[in-house]
């Protein structure tokens, strides 16, 4: 079997630096695909069609490969929360997450052009937040960070000092579940390793 490029159908620099730690290098390609076209209530469905979307929305770039789109939203006290659109709506996030959990859903799609086969899936990992200060939530958004993720936090960045624990997949809160990712390739008939 021919090995087809691998295509992440992302802007998030955390998206590809986990598949880079794990040894694949992938053709980032963003696909820009309008988020708000997409309206659903229940944070899996809305997660797996926006992955799906965002990698078909690129798929027409190329002949044979192997496209991952991924999207993730963060569950809290039955509200879905995207990235935040400014500095006031993280603060007032992180007054409700502050001592609360979250569940981070994170919708996967690998669309293989060479077999004309789509998988979606879904993971979803509970996160912990620490009891936070006025004045810790407020340097933290400072920073800018939380305006980049969904759930106004990065596990990899500061936002980990707030983090207390977490139950279930690490890799999912940063953007992409490595072990789905890897069930999902066998699905399609590869191995993890074809890709290194």
């Amino acid at each position: 079997m021919q090995i087809p490029q691998f295509v992440l159908a992302s802007a998030s620099p955390a998206r590809l630096r986990l598949l880079q730690t794990v040894g694949i290098e992938p053709i980032a390609c963003p696909s820009n695909f309008d988020e708000s076209q997409v309206q659903l209530c229940d944070p899996a469905q809305l997660v797996q069609t926006l992955a799906q979307k965002k990698a078909e929305t690129i798929a027409p770039q190329f002949e044979s490969a192997l496209i991952m789109g991924c999207d993730s939203v963060l569950a809290l006290q039955g509200e879905i929360h995207g990235k935040p659109a400014n500095s006031e709506e993280a603060c007032l996030r992180w007054q409700k997450m502050q001592g609360n959990f979250g569940d981070l859903y994170t919708g996967h799609a690998l669309i293989d052009l060479s077999q004309n086969r789509t998988l979606v899936r879904c993971q979803v990992t509970r996160v912990y937040f620490a009891q936070m200060s006025a004045r810790a939530i407020n340097a933290y958004v400072a920073t800018g960070e939380p305006l980049k993720c969904a759930g106004s936090f990065a596990l990899e960045g500061h936002g980990s000092l707030f983090v207390e624990k977490i139950e279930g997949c690490h890799s999912n809160v940063i953007g992409l579940s490595l072990p789905l990712l890897r069930q999902m390739l066998a699905e399609q008939g590869y191995e993890v390793t074809d890709f290194w």
